[in-house]
């Protein structure tokens, strides 16, 4: 579920996870090795806000490690 704040569309962590393909697991594990860099946009009780560009960097950075990992397999 999406929602805006001037006429942005953000979305939660468990979306943003959910359209990369990817688990919250597996987010925050990269956020912790430095895979994948921080959003910027938080809530007043600091929940992460992705952007629609957020999501597409996240889903970038999901198509990379999937592409690596089918080569090794």
């Amino acid at each position: 579920m999406s929602f805006r704040i001037d006429g942005e569309e953000y979305y939660w962590t468990a979306e943003a996870c959910r359209r990369a393909g990817i688990s919250k697991n597996t987010f925050l594990r990269w956020l912790r090795n430095g895979t994948y860099r921080d959003v910027e946009t938080r809530d007043r009780r600091g929940w992460r806000l992705f952007s629609t560009k957020d999501v597409e960097k996240l889903e970038a950075e999901a198509q990379k490690i999937r592409k690596v990992s089918y080569v090794l397999s």
